[in-house]
């Protein structure tokens, strides 16, 4: 509880501090206009998430900010606290609607919580590989829907690869769904993946991925489901010897903005920020294919990890279809979200 206190009272001072910073120094209103902001005087936007420095997403998220603040000849400043410092992604969508932090970086399934469409993203077996997952996320379609939350407090700007997940485990290969037969499976904390685990047969355990290494080891979980990258950066590959290329999800991150904050933007400035948004898009899909080329070599040479491709992925997707109908029939926002990406895929 002292952790969360702290993270928001620092959140706070950050958004006073900003408040003052943008009008100038004094408290004009419940925001400032970047019309009004100058080189001396700029529109400071902080921007929050939990990655380290040395991830692709930071990096990209640097490379906004530099291209943020060239295009707007130094009017508008974003300022990144990285690690968690603000607290948890929740928290920092919390500060976010709140409007004691401009921005974040979050899980887009996260964001669900305030526009029931974002359950889309954590459904499996929605894309059919990268190319289409590309040629979706990046089309005028998903932007208009990306831009249509402004009623719920939030925009997004852009969205971040984050790769496609499967199956890694200790004892043996997940080849069909029958293989998860009894078998305990790491998820994280969003019903979506609870769901799916019950509906491939497998046990559900949620847990943070702090302690994923921990219980592979001591068997307290059979296996766990993440990009390729947990196998080096969290050294899962060193316990799970066996990654199973299902690739049953590809969660995308979002970069979202408070509604507010961006209202408070000339269309001028809009337009910069939008435009720099793309731009460390592109320049972190470059990053990520470099990191997951990384992690594959690593883990198979000095892991000793067995990468299995002969998965048959249409009978987990025949698993998995009435659940991807129970969330269409739940919730307005994904079915509508789905039939648009239908539209992307038919009009290519």
């Amino acid at each position: 509880m002292k952790k969360r206190l702290t993270a928001l009272t620092l959140a706070l001072l950050l958004g006073l501090s900003v408040l003052l910073t943008a009008c100038g120094g004094s408290a004009k209103g419940s925001a400032a206009s970047s019309a009004a902001a100058s080189k001396e005087h700029p529109m400071i936007l902080t921007l929050a998430h939990n990655q380290a420095e040395n991830h692709p997403v930071h990096k990209a998220l640097v490379r906004f900010a530099d291209q943020v603040k060239e295009r707007t000849d130094g009017r508008i400043v974003v300022k990144i606290y990285p690690n968690g410092q603000l607290g948890s992604e929740n928290e920092n969508l919390e500060q976010l609607q709140a409007g004691v932090v401009a921005m974040a970086k979050v899980s887009a399934p996260n964001l669900a919580t305030y526009n029931d469409g974002y359950n889309t993203f954590g459904l499996p077996y929605i894309f059919n590989d990268q190319a289409d997952y590309y040629r979706v996320m990046d089309s005028q379609q998903m932007d208009d829907f990306f831009m249509s939350s402004a009623d719920d407090g939030f925009l997004t700007m852009t969205y971040y690869d984050s790769g496609s997940r499967s199956f890694y485990t200790k004892g043996k290969a997940i080849r069909t769904p029958s293989d998860l037969d009894g078998l305990k499976i790491r998820v994280q904390d969003m019903a979506v993946q609870t769901d799916m685990m019950k509906a491939l047969g497998g046990t559900p355990v949620t847990m943070s991925y702090g302690d994923v290494y921990t219980s592979l080891q001591t068997g307290i979980i059979d296996g766990s489901e993440n990009n390729v990258t947990a196998l080096t950066t969290g050294k899962h590959g060193e316990v799970a010897k066996y990654y199973s290329v299902d690739e049953h999800e590809m969660i995308p991150d979002a970069l979202v903005m408070s509604a507010k904050v961006w209202s408070t933007l000339s269309a001028e400035d809009q337009a910069a920020v939008k435009a720099a948004a793309k731009v460390s898009t592109e320049y972190q899909k470059e990053l990520w294919a470099e990191a997951t080329e990384k992690a594959v070599e690593q883990a198979r040479q000095e892991m000793g990890v067995t990468f299995v491709y002969d998965v048959d992925k249409a009978a987990f997707q025949a698993a998995t279809a009435p659940m991807i109908q129970t969330y269409e029939n739940k919730y307005p926002g994904v079915k509508r979200l789905m039939q648009s990406i239908e539209q992307v895929r038919e009009a290519n």
